[in-house]
């Protein structure tokens, strides 16, 4: 039976910047964007704003959707990843929530792209997706009658 992994992440900018995390992977520290799995009864745009309080103790919603990336790991493992923007008018401090999160950094996107510990390839197309010009409404991945819209 194919069950993908349903994920979100976030881009997150400000002055010329992007946010990252750090966290350890097999005793590594890789970097990533804010981003994690969806969980049962909450809609994509609602997952993106938890993961990116989560990592990063930023109390923030998604401005706009930037695309979908199909993706399977290295284990085999395949992800369907919905990417999500933001845009700050200044750098934030952060407080990571998780204890999985070691720090966070606010990097260039050219650093992002260069460097050599990514947590996998979708962290560099996740930049240069948020480096072309389209931004799409969040109403693009709304969720459909469901429960908190029907007063349930």
């Amino acid at each position: 039976m194919f069950t993908p992994h349903i994920t979100v992440a976030c881009i997150v900018h400000a002055a010329g910047k992007l946010l990252v995390v750090e966290e350890q992977v097999n005793g590594r520290p890789v970097l990533n964007q804010p981003a994690g799995h969806l969980e049962a009864a909450e809609t994509l745009a609602d997952a993106a704003s938890r993961e990116l309080y989560e990592e990063t103790g930023l109390q923030a919603s998604p401005q706009y959707f930037l695309g979908v990336q199909q993706w399977i790991a290295t284990d085999n493992t395949p992800f369907i990843r919905f990417l999500f923007g933001l845009d700050l008018t200044f750098c934030a401090q952060t407080s990571p929530q998780d204890s999985d999160i070691d720090c966070c950094h606010w990097l260039t996107p050219e650093a992002i792209l260069h460097a050599d510990n990514l947590r996998s390839p979708l962290v560099a197309e996740s930049v240069r997706l948020w480096q072309q010009p389209a931004r799409y409404p969040l109403s693009l991945v709304s969720a459909f009658n469901w429960p908190a819209a029907r007063g349930a």
